[in-house]
């Protein structure tokens, strides 16, 4: 290993750094609840990576849903299958995290009538999770910014999301 002037080793690339160079080179998968097959399940890796936008690598836990129908897939594909040790979604944080979120602020509150009412209240909770909900990594700020509402513009009004679950705050201009 390459030695810097005063002996020491050249610092590694920090962890965000990293995702950052690669994040085009590695996908992380993960499903709720309701389990597909696994032929449909490769379907949607083909749908999702089209004409030779494969990522290098592909990360996911060791559900069944992946067997070899899909294991098949990926490797015809050319992507670096990287499941990660059983019972261990400390291994992919960030797809368990925010499945973790969708569930409790979501999913657990309802109940799911069919696939195109489980489809708008995905769509709701989504939005919802960028527009509204605020973040502590983000010092308490939404993904998707929204402006400062001061006083003036009027008294604080609120919306219903998800049939009242939560709710957004605005000014109304009086």
């Amino acid at each position: 290993m390459a030695k810097c002037a005063a002996g020491r080793t050249p610092p590694s690339q920090g962890w965000k750094t990293f995702l950052k160079n690669h994040s085009h080179e590695i996908v992380s998968v993960d499903f709720f609840t309701v389990h597909p097959t696994m032929e449909w399940t490769s379907r949607q890796l083909v749908e999702a990576f089209p004409w030779d936008t494969a990522p290098t690598y592909i990360l996911r836990d060791r559900d069944s849903i992946y067997g070899r129908v899909f294991t098949a897939m990926v490797e015809a594909m050319g992507i670096e299958d990287v499941p990660t040790a059983s019972r261990s979604p400390w291994q992919n944080p960030y797809i368990e995290r925010l499945i973790e979120t969708v569930r409790r602020d979501c999913l657990d509150h309802v109940i799911v009538l069919d696939g195109p009412h489980l489809n708008r209240v995905l769509t709701d909770c989504v939005a919802y999770y960028n527009e509204s909900r605020t973040h502590l990594g983000l010092e308490k700020k939404c993904p998707m910014p929204r402006s400062v509402e001061p006083p003036e513009i009027g008294p604080i009004r609120k919306s219903r999301i998800l049939g009242g679950l939560h709710h957004r705050y605005f000014r109304e201009a009086a």
